[in-house]
């Protein structure tokens, strides 16, 4: 798991790169926590155009990344979501509370 960040005012884009599973949570959560200590960041916007492979603990971190962003007013946008992980975040219902661009 490789994580690239760019900021732009209060937007973080964040480009994740290989397999967000089990093994690679804790590594990714910790990095997208430390990212979010800046409370100027309103929106988080997950690009996964290069995510190979999402599990339950992959949508765990997107959705531990949601709840902190919705408890300071802002928001989670996922952007190049591939076949496979669009069919999970439509069964998990994670649409419901993050934008797809």
């Amino acid at each position: 798991m490789e994580l690239k960040a760019t900021k732009r005012g209060p937007r973080l884009t964040v480009q994740m790169t290989g397999e967000l599973d089990h093994h690679s949570a804790e590594r990714a959560r910790t990095a997208l926590d430390h990212m979010l200590r800046d409370i100027s960041v309103r929106e988080l916007v997950l690009d996964l155009k290069e995510l190979t492979f999402m599990d339950s603990a992959g949508l765990g971190v997107v959705l531990g990344r949601y709840r902190t962003l919705h408890a300071r007013g802002g928001k989670v946008m996922l952007c190049g979501v591939s076949r496979s992980i669009d069919r999970i975040f439509k069964m998990s219902g994670l649409y419901a509370l993050c934008e797809r661009l």
